[in-house]
């Protein structure tokens, strides 16, 4: 008997490639290009976790036997899961997540993990971000802080100093500009320069000025989930389930910046890998990635030559890990991520384009 003071949570599975083909047995995944056939209903209760595998057909009948708030609850996840995400609008710039869009990153700084002082310039940055955009890149993402582990905090006006003249070279050109900022001045510096996004590592909570500036500016916003929003994101004090425990984080993040006046149809996610998370509990959030689209938000999903590949590949460096990359990025457009922000773009780009046309074929099959 599950009691009515249980946590629920929703998992898309079970995806089917030719869903016309299956009338009233799938769903479609937040608006995008994949069907689901089942659900997995995970209840929390007790200090143990109960699963079932519900197909989308029984659906009505499997939350018709959970006590009310549960049923409501579960029906609220339901329709966040089914719903078509709004496409984000970045100044003059419309970004369409009915199917999967590539970030490119283009880092302003000496010390990244990954690039640190490839980009050390404006001219080689802005010449890498255009080659970016040619290829496909929806978005450039443009950083002047390192977070890695390990990293020191950067005054906001050298980073200011590092961000400010890519992006106005940029903006004039037209290019979809995202900041990747915690600190308030920064992302007011960046927008007055051309920026149309804020990409957050802490989820506008490091700097008391963070919320007020997104409002004002009216610009999407994407919040990241780190176990601390101090100055080192990093610092862990252990989790309960991963999975569960991003979840509930992010959700509340989510409905407290709703609450503060920004559109929910503003506001991106991201589960942070690799930030204050162990090998094992990355995995675990990129094996169960489908369960964030019940919050509701676009899914931002950043793998990019990360650690964890290096971990699982006999310690490949930072310069060696684009197969892994390439991997990871696809497996999370295999869970319906709209936004995966690479450093390869190209060969993202590329990849995502092999994955539409086959799904474009699965759904035009007609025997």
């Amino acid at each position: 008997m599950v009691d009515a003071g249980a946590e629920i949570y929703l998992r898309p599975v079970h995806f089917t490639e030719s869903p016309q083909m299956h009338d009233g047995q799938t769903q479609r995944l937040a608006g995008g290009m994949l069907w689901f056939s089942a659900i997995e209903l995970i209840m929390h209760q007790g200090g143990r976790f109960i699963r079932h595998m519900v197909p989308v057909s029984d659906w009505d009948t499997a939350i018709a036997g959970l006590p009310a708030i549960l049923a409501d609850r579960a029906a609220l996840l339901y329709t966040r899961i089914t719903a078509p995400r709004a496409p984000v609008q970045m100044g003059r710039r419309t970004i369409r997540l009915d199917q999967p869009q590539v970030m490119a990153i283009v880092n302003m700084t000496p010390d990244s993990f990954s690039d640190g002082g490839s980009y050390d310039d404006v001219d080689r940055a802005a010449e890498a971000a255009i080659a970016m955009s040619g290829a496909g890149a929806a978005i450039i993402d443009i950083g002047g802080e390192s977070t890695r582990p390990g990293a020191k905090p950067v005054w906001e006006g050298d980073e200011i100093k590092r961000v400010q003249p890519i992006i106005e070279r940029l903006s004039a050109s037209g290019t979809a500009l995202s900041i990747d900022t915690r600190k308030a001045a920064v992302m007011e510096a960046a927008i007055t320069a051309g920026a149309r996004m804020v990409n957050d590592i802490s989820a506008l909570l490091y700097d008391d000025r963070a919320l007020d500036i997104v409002r004002a500016a009216g610009v999407p916003v994407v919040l990241m989930h780190a176990p601390s929003q101090g100055s080192d994101p990093h610092k862990n004090d252990g989790y309960y389930n991963v999975v569960t425990d991003v979840f509930d984080w992010l959700e509340a993040r989510v409905d407290a910046v709703e609450a503060a006046g920004i559109s929910r149809d503003k506001i991106l996610i991201d589960p942070g890998l690799g930030f204050g998370k162990s090998l094992s509990e990355n995995l675990a959030i990129i094996n169960n990635l489908a369960l964030y689209h019940a919050i509701g938000c676009p899914i931002l999903f950043g793998a990019s030559r990360k650690r964890m590949i290096g971990a699982l590949s006999n310690e490949a460096g930072a310069d060696a890990r684009l197969g892994g990359s390439l991997f990871l990025a696809m497996k999370a457009v295999e869970q319906g991520a709209h936004i995966v922000r690479v450093h390869d773009a190209f060969e993202t780009v590329q990849a995502v384009h092999i994955w539409r046309g086959l799904r474009d074929a699965a759904l035009t099959q007609i025997a």
